[in-house]
């Protein structure tokens, strides 16, 4: 490929003043950024957005609601501590805007939602799905039937429950009850744990986890609260329990059921990379844990004797990271949704809609993109749709109103962060920032940016990425080299902006031309270019192809669990730079002078974390390697940060916790003799530097890098070489 004359050398880059986003060098007074441009998102609105109700409600943590029939109450489970107490649940009038709720029910244990009895107008019953007692270490799910008082207070008889079902469950819980057209309660569980089904129960009849109860709750029998109903598809099974219905979840999340056409619809977490809308049917196997989804996980594992039905849809974790499912939508006050199952996301806010004549989709897409942390949907007593916001709140959703245009920037040059984008110039108040250790990008040279409007200020926390004011931006450029191992060949190839805006941060790519002059919107989907690289060893031409990533795939890697921003944080920000005028500075140090932060960082220099790049000889082998681990793998390899080999990338790891040493893999052990993660001494039997040494279905990272990084697998190699095995 012939490409222009023009020619950027990226290492100039390191050298330019930092002047660029401050007054002088001297006074260190920071210039604001105001020629701001990003606002909103490239894509057109969606057809529906979500709206506060209720907004001056006293609910902390709402993860459940419904309508009480035959009243204007709703019904809501309100979770306190980030979910770790029981809280309870509550209720309240469905009035203009009331601020009060009043206690409904509290127990010990922690309430995932309810159901009322098809007769509860007559009755009074409601059914509960809990799990506990949160103190203790060995918890249980529990279906409890409870009776509403008819007086004044509203809240649930103290000595009327009845314990219906439980069973042990130490995560992944499940957490629905619903009754279906036939009169039966269903009930969707987890398998148990929280971990990818340690227990291998997912593929298994013989007990309550990973499962669709199905009992009837009307006819007791001696010895328990509840009858099997004939139909269901296990009785005659061996060993099998009466009660399921079907089988093969993970962590179902949220179920609804069609009145109309029997339909039992269920939304489900997944686990590295899928999640999952069933259309549950009777006697059949949805897959967990020999598959996630429709795709490969434990293949090695024994399987149930019904074939894996594939789940309605899917969504990678490009899109979705948390699925809620919902409702299906009868008698909403929106006609073009009726029979859809309406179901989210509660990692990006996310709301789609899927409906099916005779098993077959007939519409399925998006219909809101909402900041919120989608825990539940209800149909309220007018035929509203209502969402459960963990995050605090109850909102509403509603058509999106015709808004006034606003173009979003289609090439750097309209984004108001150059000055002069053929210079790569950046506009006054954009200030460029190093990292210790650099995401490996196929060898691709890169350079950073951030933009922070006007004068405002960013959360300083650690060690895991800042928090940043909406209207933030970020800005990474890379450049490859048409000749390897010559400077002044470099050309620039693609700008990447994370943009933070309504809370939510979002990724764009901007590819750029052949002359090197600007650089235009890549499409949401992403797409693969071609480029003609000269191999500095053999001197021969080859084809490098880059990937620009899609909106969604930036946001797998900039995680929840990482709080999305990854080289602004601590360990990677602590390090020495250009202070413009000659000499160097602490990088904190300088941020904290130009007013950057909130609040004063409060540790000494001498104090903060650090990585170390693979050539620092100041560090020993190990502290680089964890660095290495650190960049390329914490995003994910952390506490739900969604990484499924169980141990933690992150440095601030105490070593013991780290899961990674001598620990044998709970996936494939690519035919590696003796397989470990890392099998202190033998690299060839490190399960984790195959994976880091290939590019093919094994690969890790599994996106962002389509050639292995040469330094960072022989900085681990030598690593794993040596360290001690354990006598």
């Amino acid at each position: 490929m012939q490409r222009c004359r023009h020619r950027f050398n990226c290492w100039l880059l390191l050298c330019l003043p930092l002047v660029i986003g401050i007054a002088s060098a001297g006074d260190r007074t920071r210039i604001p950024w105001t020629a701001r441009q990003l606002r909103g998102t490239a894509e057109p609105a969606p057809p529906f957005r979500a709206t506060r109700v209720w907004s001056k409600l006293e609910v902390k943590a709402p993860v459940y609601l419904r309508a009480e029939p035959g009243s204007q109450r709703l019904l809501v489970v309100d979770h306190k501590a980030g979910g770790t107490e029981p809280g309870g649940i509550v209720a309240f009038d469905n009035q203009v805007d009331p601020a009060v709720v009043q206690p409904v029910l509290a127990t010990d244990f922690l309430i995932y939602g309810f159901c009322f009895d098809p007769l509860y107008v007559q009755n009074r019953w409601i059914y509960v799905i809990s799990n506990g007692p949160v103190k203790e270490a060995v918890k249980r799910n529990r279906i409890s039937r409870w009776t509403i008082s008819r007086d004044a207070s509203g809240k649930a008889e103290p000595d009327s429950e009845l314990v219906i079902l439980e069973w042990e469950s130490n995560g992944h819980n499940g957490g629905d009850l619903a009754f279906g057209p036939d009169g039966m309660l269903y009930c969707p569980t987890g398998d148990g744990t929280t971990d990818s089904d340690p227990l291998a129960t997912g593929q298994g009849l013989n007990d309550l986890l990973a499962v669709m109860i199905r009992i009837d709750v009307r006819g007791a029998t001696p010895d328990r609260a509840y009858s099997i109903p004939a139909d269901n598809p296990f009785i005659a099974v061996s060993g099998a329990r009466p009660e399921i219905w079907a089988y093969g979840f993970r962590n179902p999340w949220r179920l609804d059921i069609d009145q109309q056409t029997g339909e039992v619809w269920v939304g489900q977490n997944g686990q590295d990379l899928w999640e999952q809308v069933y259309r549950v049917q009777r006697g059949q196997n949805y897959g967990w844990s020999v598959q996630e989804g429709s795709h490969p996980f434990y293949t090695e594992r024994p399987r149930g004797s019904e074939p894996v039905a594939p789940p309605a849809a899917e969504h990678s974790h490009a899109e979705a990271r948390s699925l809620t499912g919902g409702i299906v939508c009868r008698n909403t006050e929106f006609a073009e949704l009726e029979g859809c199952f309406l179901y989210g996301d509660y990692s990006t806010g996310r709301v789609w809609g899927i409906r099916s004549e005779n098993g077959q989709t007939t519409f399925h897409r998006e219909l809101a993109d909402t900041t919120l942390q989608i825990a539940g949907f209800a149909r309220g007593h007018s035929g509203e749709i209502l969402i459960a916001d963990h995050g605090g709140g109850i909102w509403k959703l509603e058509r999106t109103p015709p808004e006034q245009p606003f173009e979003f920037p289609q090439r750097l040059s309209e984004t108001g962060l150059y000055q002069s984008v053929p210079e790569h110039q950046m506009a006054p108040g954009v200030l460029p920032y190093s990292v210790n250790v650099p995401f490996w990008s196929d060898g691709a040279h890169k350079q950073r940016w951030m933009a922070v409007p006007d004068l405002e200020t960013i959360e300083y926390t650690t060690p895991r990425g800042w928090n940043f004011p909406n209207g933030s931006v970020l800005v990474k450029s890379f450049w490859l080299e048409q000749q390897q191992g010559n400077p002044s060949t470099r050309f620039p190839i693609e700008t990447r902006l994370m943009v933070r805006w309504q809370n939510e941060w979002t990724g764009y790519s901007y590819r750029w031309n052949e002359q090197g002059t600007d650089a235009e919107l890549v499409s949401r989907e992403g797409i693969d270019a071609d480029f003609s690289i000269t191999d500095a060893t053999t001197g021969v031409a080859k084809k490098q192809t880059w990937h620009y990533p899609s909106r969604a795939e930036c946001m797998v890697c900039h995680s929840r669990a990482a709080n999305y921003v990854l080289g602004l944080c601590e360990p990677q920000m602590n390090c020495v730079v250009p202070d413009g005028s000659g000499g160097t500075i602490g990088q904190l140090d300088l941020l904290e002078q130009l007013s950057y932060f909130s609040k004063p960082i409060s540790k000494p220099a001498a104090e903060r974390l650090k990585l170390f790049p693979p050539e620092d000889q100041s560090a020993t082998l190990a502290v680089r390697a964890a660095s290495w681990l650190h960049a390329n793998c914490a995003s994910c390899h952390v506490e739900a940060g969604g990484g499924n080999s169980q141990f933690s990338a992150e440095i601030t790891e105490l070593p013991e916790k780290r899961r990674l040493i001598d620990a044998p893999p709970v996936h494939s052990t690519f035919d590696l003799t003796s397989p470990r993660l890392i099998a202190p001494g033998a690299p060839t039997s490190s399960v984790l530097l195959h994976r880091i040494s290939h590019r093919d279905r094994s690969r890790m990272p599994p996106i962002g890098s389509l050639v292995p990084d040469p330094v960072g697998v022989d900085l681990i190699r030598r690593w794993i070489e040596q360290i001690e095995p354990a006598d």
